[in-house]
């Protein structure tokens, strides 16, 4: 029988909970998606160049990686309640301050302190964390859902913020979505003051079958292995950023406006929402390592089929596939960490390896600017990032052959001499 907490577990107030997330997450998400709408206006505006514009991005995507810790702690002391309203008003000072900015320092320090570091930042790591605690048969399938916020946010804001930045500019665009956060964040905040119930975790899966080694992850120091996984992250994502950051101003330069561009940034992000919960159901199944390499050889080819598709139609095939691919990489690492690291170490080191894939994003959005900069094209910023991805699919390709020699594909021990025994 249930404790009166327990029966709030998977309870309609617990699934009433998981939608308010997955709003708020929407909302969050656009202080991560809005720079690269309004980066061909804002560049143009401020008379700089593409890769300093870029930095925009780049300091936003640091602020949201930092500000995941920051956020995690001050929800642990205070509750999830206090960190979306904090959160709220960081995006909503940040968007305002963001419009009203007359140069692009100012601007770049209002995206990544207050939009970046106290507004994404509180809609997607807390989130994440709180919903697991509200849910235990099926913790995964409401992450997956919680998690997809981020990818619907992708799949929204791109179209919307264009239609207005068309209509009205981009700065009117900006101060509108600061009120528009505070007024949508606040009261769906204070659906989450309930404390979340204490919920027994329990492992399954791929984990429950692991028999690692704690002290010798995959035969690894446990943080030579973390390091690595850390440095795929960042790999993986510098190339992920090439086609998401830019694919607006890319679309520009090939003389299909922007709006064409913000379409296909919404249909590269609205598959990546169909890949994430494809790819949650495929791992457990096949295991983190399978489905992580997996991933990043698809979103290798699909980088490839950018270079010889300068047609409209082909861009939207390309785009469409790009997200279809890649959705699933991010939370495979998650899985990866839970695999083949104690439990008790589970919520840090899943931290640090997300905030190096942000970092990541904020490196390949900051460097793709930069290459086309030097080139005066993009064919080169895909290449680099076709190169980045070979990094990535290396490290994974290792470790995997590791899991293999040690007898053991994805954390499942296999049969032979390493069962016997």
């Amino acid at each position: 029988m249930r404790t009166s907490s327990q029966s709030l577990v998977e309870s309609p107030y617990a699934w009433l909970r998981l939608a308010v997330s997955l709003l708020l997450m929407t909302i969050g998400g656009s202080g991560m998606y809005s720079i690269t709408v309004v980066l061909p206006r804002m560049q143009q505006d401020f008379a700089v160049t593409r890769g300093d514009a870029s930095l925009a991005y780049t300091l936003t995507m640091i602020g949201f990686g930092a500000g995941g810790v920051l956020m995690g702690r001050i929800a642990d002391r205070l509750g999830i309640m206090a960190v979306v309203m904090l959160g709220a008003a960081g995006l909503g000072v940040g968007f305002i301050a963001a419009g009203l900015a007359p140069g692009l320092l100012l601007f770049c320090l209002a995206q990544g302190l207050l939009v970046g570091l106290l507004g994404t930042s509180a809609t997607f790591a807390p989130l994440v964390a709180d919903t697991s605690r509200w849910f235990d048969r099926r913790r995964g399938i409401a992450l997956a859902i919680c998690m997809s916020g981020n990818y619907t946010a992708g799949a929204l804001w791109p179209p919307v913020m264009q239609f207005f930045i068309d209509a009205h500019g981009w700065r009117a665009t900006y101060m509108g979505m600061g009120v528009f956060c505070i007024a949508a964040m606040v009261p769906l905040a204070l659906v989450l003051r309930r404390q979340p119930p204490a919920v027994e975790l329990h492992v399954t899966g791929a984990a429950a079958r692991s028999d690692v080694s704690e002290s010798r992850p995959l035969g690894l120091a446990p943080n030579v292995l973390l390091a690595l996984l850390s440095l795929a992250a960042v790999a993986c994502c510098v190339a992920m950023s090439m086609p998401q950051v830019h694919i607006v101003a890319y679309c520009g330069d090939l003389g299909f406006g922007a709006a064409r561009g913000a379409e296909m940034l919404s249909l590269m992000l609205g598959m990546g929402v169909v890949s994430r919960l494809v790819s949650g159901w495929v791992s457990d199944r096949i295991g983190g390592l399978r489905t992580l390499l997996l991933g990043s050889v698809l979103q290798g080819i699909a980088l490839l089929a950018f270079l010889p598709s300068d047609g409209l139609v082909s861009l939207y095939v390309v785009s469409g596939m790009f997200g279809l691919f890649q959705g699933g990489i991010v939370p495979a690492y998650a899985l990866i960490v839970r695999e083949y690291f104690p439990a008790q170490q589970a919520g840090a080191r899943v931290g640090t390896v997300l905030m190096a894939s942000l970092l990541g994003m904020a490196l390949g959005g900051w460097m793709s600017g930069a290459v086309f900069d030097l080139t005066g094209s993009y064919r080169a910023a895909f290449l680099n990032g076709i190169a980045w991805n070979l990094l990535n699919v290396s490290i994974v390709g290792f470790l995997l052959w590791r899991a293999t020699a040690l007898g053991l594909i994805a954390g499942w021990p296999a049969t032979g001499r390493r069962a016997a025994a």
